[in-house]
């Protein structure tokens, strides 16, 4: 893999993890409350389906080639996304929700 395909798939994955923390803290209230049945369900389809997109998305860009360091870059976007979307679950769903 050429480097051009390092970088881009490198802001991909970077990019995703901010998606990522932000589709995790909008779906906050269907993922750690209720039932332990829904729960559960609604924790695996919203694994299941962010899991997907994001290879079927690394397989467009870089053919589904995978590193260590796409995932580092995961996890990164996914902290930095975290730390900046949290408000939203906190101020502004729990009103909308309740």
């Amino acid at each position: 893999m050429n480097l051009e395909l390092q970088i881009q798939s490198l802001i991909f994955s970077f990019v995703f993890g901010l998606f990522f923390s932000l589709m995790f803290n909008l779906f906050y209230k269907y993922l750690f409350r209720g039932k332990a049945f829904f729960r559960i369900i609604s924790n695996f389809i919203f694994v299941m389906a962010n899991t997907l997109l994001y290879f079927l998305c690394l397989k467009l860009i870089n053919n589904g080639i995978i590193h260590i360091y796409f995932i580092i870059m995961l996890f990164l976007g996914f902290i930095l996304g975290n730390k900046k979307t949290k408000t939203i679950r906190k101020f502004k769903l729990d009103t909308i929700y309740d």
